[in-house]
């Protein structure tokens, strides 16, 4: 097996088997930030007089011959090669002899592995901003055109107040802005260049690293070169940290859409394509999309511990036990675009049951209305209470069905059915965004 490591010797089979792993199939998703990487490396060791003009451009116009079948879709790691650092090194040399050689000098696999890991992350970070963002417009869009309908609120699976729509739709786009903070937090934590540290010790070449920084969009570096080397881990459990965050979100929201589907409930629907069957029941109209989206984004969530428990009591320093996490973190984040891009599919195609109240059913989440009523009118609140309990007891309590509407009701205050704020919950998505 080719490798950078190569001492003139090779390892039993099971243990290259063993230790690499999965790392040739997950390195083919690093391979346009690993020659990208080397490219700004390269620019670099020319200004620093490791590699002279034509060796750099010779080095530069073979790297764009990469990174162009990679895009085509051209490249692949050959049989018995380690991974994606061995094979641009592999090609390169096969191509220029010994000036291939000489794209290693400064650099470590361990910085190299981090630095791709880094800008990998940090697209990733960005395409998943992307797909919030189309979420929280397509939620602050339901909830100003439903503004107006009402629909129960739970607490402990109960009938509790009137909520409605609007307010509902306006909750899971305000909770979109605070998950963004949790983004931003990680893609800053990714936006550090650690291309230098080498090992993790650094060089006793004149490495120019606020260079490489520049070059490869990094708004910093990590200065410490052994502070650059524990990103690994850190910087991988960050972005958990905050795809957990936003599964939080998707999964409560898929939750409540299961059971608003119910007939039971029958709050909303979804045209017949975008939901499935049962194989014995005809008349099953499955949220399958949701349920989906629900058990992915639990699979999601569990991401953030698996990366805890794998890099807990690690010392400094690298180490083979950060090859995982590739295997651990790159699923959930195909499942968090995939979550995302399905949950706007069908918000796209809701469909609300506008009368919902006119149930009789739901008369009683208005028992809070008429005992704020008595209080405004100087019945304290106590006196109040009881006494529309005593009417529910009774089965006497009713309550107005033209007062059953947003308008009637006296919800006034900042956040309320009455009172969406929904320009102010733009305002936080704007302050969160990266």
């Amino acid at each position: 097996m080719a490798t950078l490591w190569d001492k003139g010797y090779k390892a039993e089979e099971s243990v290259e088997r063993f230790t690499v792993g999965k790392d040739r199939e997950l390195d083919l998703r690093l391979a346009k930030y690993d020659v990208l990487g080397s490219k700004a490396h390269i620019a670099m060791l020319e200004k620093i007089s490791l590699l002279t003009p034509e060796e750099f451009h010779k080095l530069s116009d073979a790297l764009d011959c990469i990174l162009d079948s990679i895009e085509k879709g051209q490249f692949h790691l050959e049989e018995g090669v380690e991974d994606i650092h061995s094979q641009v090194e592999l090609i390169l040399t096969e191509r220029l002899g010994d000036i291939g050689k000489k794209i290693h000098s400064g650099r470590s696999r361990n910085d190299q592995v981090a630095v791709d890991i880094k800008l990998f992350l940090k697209d990733e970070c960005l395409a998943i901003r992307d797909g919030m963002l189309e979420l929280f417009s397509l939620f602050l869009k339901l909830s100003r055109e439903n503004k107006d309908v009402l629909m129960p609120g739970y607490t402990h699976f109960q009938i509790a107040m009137p909520s409605s729509f609007g307010l509902w739709f306006g909750a899971y786009a305000e909770s979109l802005a605070d998950d963004m903070i949790m983004l931003r937090a990680a893609y800053q934590t990714a936006d550090q260049n650690p291309l230098g540290s080498a090992a993790g010790y650094g060089s006793s070449f004149p490495l120019d690293r606020e260079m490489t920084t520049e070059l490869l969009g990094f708004s910093t570096l990590s200065f410490n070169s052994i502070a650059a080397q524990m990103g690994r881990g850190k910087t991988e459990r960050a972005v958990a940290a905050a795809l957990g965050q936003i599964a939080g979100t998707l999964n409560k929201f898929a939750h409540d859409c299961c059971l608003f589907m119910c007939p039971n409930f029958s709050f909303i629907s979804f045209p017949d394509n975008l939901t499935t069957g049962s194989s014995i029941m005809p008349h099953k109209k499955n949220p399958d999309v949701w349920e989906m989206i629900r058990g992915n984004c639990n699979l999601i969530s569990s991401c953030y511990s698996q990366i805890s428990i794998l890099t807990a009591n690690l010392p400094h320093g690298y180490h083979r036990d950060f090859q995982l996490l590739k295997e651990v973190l790159f699923p959930a984040l195909d499942k968090m675009h995939d979550c995302l891009r399905m949950c706007a599919l069908m918000l796209e195609n809701i469909r609300i049951n506008r009368d919902i109240c006119s149930n009789p059913l739901y008369g009683q989440m208005f028992t809070v209305e008429e005992v704020n009523g008595k209080v405004l009118s100087g019945v304290p609140f106590r006196d109040a209470y009881k006494a529309v309990g005593k009417k529910v007891a009774e089965g006497s309590f009713n309550y107005p069905q033209d007062r059953m509407n947003v308008r009637a009701l006296n919800h006034r205050h900042i956040g309320s059915i009455g009172n969406l704020s929904l320009e102010e919950i733009e305002k936080k998505m704007r302050l969160s965004l990266f």
